[in-house]
């Protein structure tokens, strides 16, 4: 029973990653529980689609790409990557008509079947970087330093 259950989670992760590809917000209702806070501060289904929304209308091209997930218990880890054309404003930041990539991970925590937590983790410097807000390889340190370990 417990594996059906983390089967079931594994797969409801898996088809709110495609909200963002296709827009099919009413997917979130059926997924997202009313306890949710997204990063934002978002709440419930609601506050999800706000990030579904906005993320459509500044890469209206958005398509998400789930890499891996890990199901244990309550909880849902993912690894995915993104690619869209920055054609609409995203936050502060006008469209540059540049093609972004991007990845990331996140834990989504399951209470009675809906998502209610999740802890995400994104790398913004090199979102920041595609789209010009900061110069490339500003996250190496001076130009002529010597590289860091590991790089």
């Amino acid at each position: 029973m417990a594996d059906d259950v983390r089967e079931m989670n594994r797969q409801k992760v898996e088809r709110l990653f495609q909200t963002f590809n296709q827009g099919d917000l009413a997917l979130v209702d059926t997924l997202v529980g009313a306890e949710y806070v997204g990063p934002q501060g978002g709440r419930g289904p609601t506050g999800f689609k706000t990030v579904v929304v906005g993320l459509r209308s500044a890469f209206p091209d958005l398509h998400y790409s789930v890499d891996e997930t890990v199901a244990e218990g309550d909880r849902v880890a993912v690894r995915w990557h993104w690619t869209g054309t920055h054609k609409g404003p995203f936050r502060v930041f006008p469209p540059t008509g540049k093609e972004v990539s991007n990845t990331g991970v996140g834990i989504f925590h399951f209470q009675d079947g809906k998502i209610v937590a999740a802890v995400l983790e994104t790398d913004r410097l090199g979102f920041l970087e595609q789209i010009g807000v900061v110069p490339p390889n500003a996250g190496r340190g001076p130009v002529g330093a010597p590289p860091r370990a590991g790089q």
